[in-house]
């Protein structure tokens, strides 16, 4: 074996992986059946992580998705754990269906959308008659010119391209088949964003009462990228949370009046939370998402005022009670229960056998074992969810340029060729959409070449 034939062979080698992906490999990613494939398979995946609850406790699952009875016949927490519906937008297969998904949008846009639009760029003149026979639209006249045809196309907002004064060229709506290729690099920029947010943003739950300081902590899902450098050197105080109540006693809105504050403890941020209305900072979002009841302010006798905490009662789902119990004598040898279920500064003291002793408002006292119990105020705490995700600019920029391509692609590309052979005038003209709209044009483009003769006419009878 000669050398020259021994460097081919191994050439020929290196060749083989770029006829697969050109003959076997594209014509698949490139499919339209598999992207619509993709695109619902994503759906509804998508639908089960937002009805199904993301980043709860194992034991939330086998309470909420038992197997006896199993919703659906087959949803249980073991199948929501193994498959990793509990996560489903932070697991591989989720993941690799993105990464599908945008490879199959980005070998179409190279493969079709961008030929297309350089064989829309490229164009040449029609200097035979058979050539308009080809064409959508085509019609021949013994009236009109192309120094007529002219103004009129421009006045349809053509662009007109003529290098002889028997041959035209016209076209308007390039932006048409540029649409296309946006929307694809929107959806592409959108995956992209959703990826580098799972794979590097968190998400985090705290509890807060009114008047306290946290600093993030409390993670309960996490990419495997995810960095907490961007909650260091600040922290956050809860200046004071409260609830609107309606007429009725039900929940109108409840806020949340939050300070940022750096590693010296100077405000460097402040603003009024509630739903739908976050804080940002830093690149965190804290969303105001729950409340519940800290404890609450008591003084017994002249005492120095008490906070004591409360916590939340098992009620089997009857509602929310939070409850607490204070000692009346110094050797804890007698007490009462304090419990509150809103805050509105209604509190219920109950005695050592369970019955119902008083109740009492935020800053009215009762007399209890021999003791005023004054009851100053009821505590609030604030339930935050703390959001990190470096993918929302590029979310957000992709769907405007999402937006941005679908009001594109609406434009029609629309040509038309002109040929003028003696007194004979050939036209002729196709678009790529909203093929009766541009019949009606065409047809309106004829009628007033047609006009300015039927207007001789008259005029050389009437001097007749």
């Amino acid at each position: 074996m000669t050398l020259e034939n021994s460097a081919s062979k191994e050439l020929s080698w290196w060749l083989v992986p770029g006829r697969f992906l050109r003959r076997e490999l594209l014509p698949v990613l490139t499919n339209l059946k598999l992207a619509i494939a993709l695109l619902l398979i994503i759906a509804l995946f998508s639908i089960s992580g937002t009805v199904i609850e993301q980043g709860q406790s194992p034991a939330y699952y086998q309470s909420n998705y038992p197997e006896h009875p199993a919703l659906f016949g087959f949803l249980t927490w073991k199948v929501i754990q193994v498959v990793g519906l509990d996560h489903v937008y932070r697991t591989w297969w989720f993941l690799s269906l993105l990464i599908l998904f945008g490879t199959s949008l980005t070998a179409c846009t190279f493969t079709r959308q961008l030929p297309a639009l350089k064989a829309a760029q490229r164009w040449k003149y029609y200097e035979e008659p058979r050539q308009f026979q080809k064409l959508a639209l085509s019609a021949e006249l013994d009236t009109g010119s192309l120094n007529a045809l002219t103004p009129i196309l421009q006045k349809q907002r053509y662009k007109i391209f003529q290098e002889k004064d028997d041959i035209l060229y016209a076209r308007k709506g390039l932006v048409g088949r540029i649409g296309p290729i946006i929307v694809h690099i929107g959806i592409v920029t959108i995956l992209l964003g959703g990826i580098l947010g799972a794979m590097t943003g968190f998400v985090a739950q705290e509890l807060v009462a009114s008047g306290n300081t946290f600093q993030v902590k409390n993670i309960i899902d996490a990419g495997p990228w995810a960095s907490k450098d961007v909650l260091k050197d600040w922290s956050v105080r809860v200046n004071r949370f409260w609830i609107d109540y309606t007429p009725t006693g039900g929940i109108d809105q409840f806020y949340s009046d939050m300070s940022v504050l750096d590693k010296e403890g100077k405000e460097v941020d402040h603003k009024k939370i509630f739903v739908n209305e976050p804080l940002r900072y830093n690149g965190v979002t804290f969303y105001q998402t729950d409340w519940g009841i800290a404890g609450v302010k008591v003084q017994f006798n002249k005492s120095p005022i008490f906070q004591l905490p409360m916590a939340q009662l098992n009620t089997n789902g009857k509602g929310r009670i939070w409850g607490t119990w204070i000692p009346t004598k110094p050797d804890l040898s007698e007490g009462v229960s304090l419990l509150a279920k809103d805050l509105q500064g209604m509190v219920l003291i109950y005695n050592a056998q369970g019955k119902l002793t008083n109740t009492v408002r935020a800053g009215m006292s009762a007399k209890i074992n021999g003791v005023s119990l004054t009851i100053h105020e009821v505590v609030g705490s604030t339930g935050l969810q703390i959001k990190v995700d470096p993918g929302i600019p590029l979310v957000y920029g992709g769907f405007a340029l999402l937006m941005l391509g679908v009001v594109m692609s609406y434009f029609s590309h629309s040509q038309i060729w002109a040929l003028q052979l003696g007194d004979r005038l050939y036209i002729g003209g196709k678009t790529n959409r909203a093929q009766v709209a541009f019949e009606r044009e065409v047809l309106e483009i004829l009628e007033q070449l047609s006009s300015p003769a039927k207007g001789q006419e008259k005029a050389i009878s009437a001097e007749v």
